[in-house]
């Protein structure tokens, strides 16, 4: 209560200041400036006479108080029309609601957003405090700021790979993995998310760099998953989809119920010209694999475009599976069908405009495959 009494007397005090000034009359009376004039020129009258002055400067002298005694007597006329009062009166009428009106329009403000209660914040400790809303543009360069002062920080390039490999920055996801095996030690899961990073850098081609990482990640630990699926998409790339099959099939007999990554190695697998089991607990046979290596080129064709078309169907009513996208897309290359690789990648840019991440995902597998234009 005694800061807001405070508040209302300093208000107050500057009120006064403006509106003293306002209730005079005049600042300056023009009726005693044509006294003062007139006695001027008698004065020179008089000292003309007497012999103290010459004619000329009594003449000049003459000339320039009469010019002042007119202005003089002009102002006292326009002081004394009726414009002159209602021009005064508008004057101190706006200068009266200006500072009326600014102390309310303050207050009002100050009712509505200010505290007075709150602790004061110095300036220091502002530009110190960590910021709620900062970006991750600028997370990442603190990050890459903290780690130019400590190179050897193995936890730093653990946690900036994942980030550049999510915002695409391949190359750098390759740099922060190689890091982290250096400074951190080697692992399966380190050479596993190495060789992934490679992949995404030469476009979802496993590399020969790529494919030895994820061969280290299987001599140290024969079960990891990452590795063992991106061998089997090396098998493919390289035209043996029986050893292909053979390694996604395995992984699906020996998975667990409910495994997340089960559809995505399903879709590989009938990629490959196998069907994918019904149910996640079991998976194609030994024979199944063999007959789908020994099927007629024509019949395999057949299958892989019948698993094409399904897919497509399935993108109809889910487009937001940027996954699946960028598998219809690659498959329509694959079997030449690049009128329907052109229409698909239109669909997938419409389904995913809502969504800049898998938007951009698109349209880099829109490029490595050439289907720009």
């Amino acid at each position: 209560m005694f800061l807001w009494s405070v508040f209302a007397l300093m208000t107050a005090a500057a009120i006064l200041s403006v509106l003293w000034p306002l209730s005079r009359t005049s600042w300056r009376q023009a009726g005693s400036d044509i006294a003062v004039y007139r006695d001027q020129l008698d004065e020179v009258d008089r000292d003309s006479k007497a012999g103290l002055i010459g004619e000329a400067e009594a003449q000049a002298a003459r000339v320039e108080v009469s010019r002042r005694l007119i202005a003089a007597a002009d102002r006292s006329e326009f002081d004394h029309s009726p414009s002159a009062g209602s021009s005064l009166w508008r004057r101190r009428a706006a200068a009266v609601a200006a500072v009326v009106a600014l102390p309310v329009i303050a207050a009002t403000l100050y009712l509505a957003n200010g505290s007075p209660q709150l602790p004061g914040q110095p300036l220091q400790a502002r530009l110190l405090a960590p910021h709620q809303d900062t970006s991750i543009a600028a997370l990442i360069s603190q990050a890459e700021a903290h780690l130019e002062r400590n190179p050897n920080d193995a936890r730093g390039y653990e946690v900036l790979a994942p980030v550049y490999l999510r915002l695409g920055r391949f190359s750098d996801a390759v740099n922060a993995r190689r890091k982290l095996i250096a400074l951190g030690g080697d692992s399966a899961e380190r050479q596993s998310d190495l060789g992934e990073a490679l992949v995404a850098a030469a476009n979802g081609i496993v590399t020969a760099d790529a494919k030895s990482a994820f061969e280290r990640a299987l001599a140290l630990e024969p079960g990891e998953l990452k590795a063992k699926f991106y061998t089997g998409i090396a098998a493919e790339q390289d035209g043996d989809r029986a050893k292909a099959a053979a390694i996604w099939s395995e992984m699906i007999d020996t998975a667990p119920a409910g495994a997340p990554w089960l559809p995505m190695v399903r879709d590989a697998l009938a990629r490959v010209g196998v069907s994918p089991p019904k149910v996640a607990a079991t998976g194609p046979s030994g024979e199944d694999i063999a007959a789908a290596g020994t099927m007629s080129e024509k019949d395999r064709d057949e299958m892989v475009r019948g698993m094409v078309a399904r897919l497509a169907n399935r993108l109809k009513e889910n487009g937001s599976d940027v996954e699946g996208w960028q598998r219809l897309l690659r498959a329509y290359v694959v079997l030449g069908e690049r009128d329907k690789a052109h229409e698909a990648a239109a669909d997938a840019k419409r389904a995913l405009a809502s969504d800049p991440d898998k938007l951009r995902r698109i349209e880099e597998m829109v490029k490595s495959l050439g289907l720009e234009g």
